[in-house]
């Protein structure tokens, strides 16, 4: 599933899917690292990342993995 990820204003990070059209910040990272790992949005989905490059810049989409959780 395609998701993008940046920074707000408040240096938050954030995951936008466009698929289900929404945005929602990350609340737990798994592990030192974003990329590689498994992350958890807010309203409880989680998505396993690609392997990038730890000064990967920001926005930037990715194919993730659905894991589970949250409401659809």
């Amino acid at each position: 599933m395609k998701v993008t990820i940046r920074k707000d204003e408040n240096g938050v990070l954030r995951a936008y899917v466009p698929k289900k059209d929404l945005e929602e910040p990350i609340v737990y990272i798994d592990g030192a690292q974003l990329w590689g790992g498994r992350i958890t949005l807010a309203n409880g989905w989680q998505f396993q990342l690609p392997e990038l490059a730890n000064d990967t810049t920001l926005p930037v989409t990715v194919e993730a993995r659905r894991l589970s959780g949250g409401c659809e």
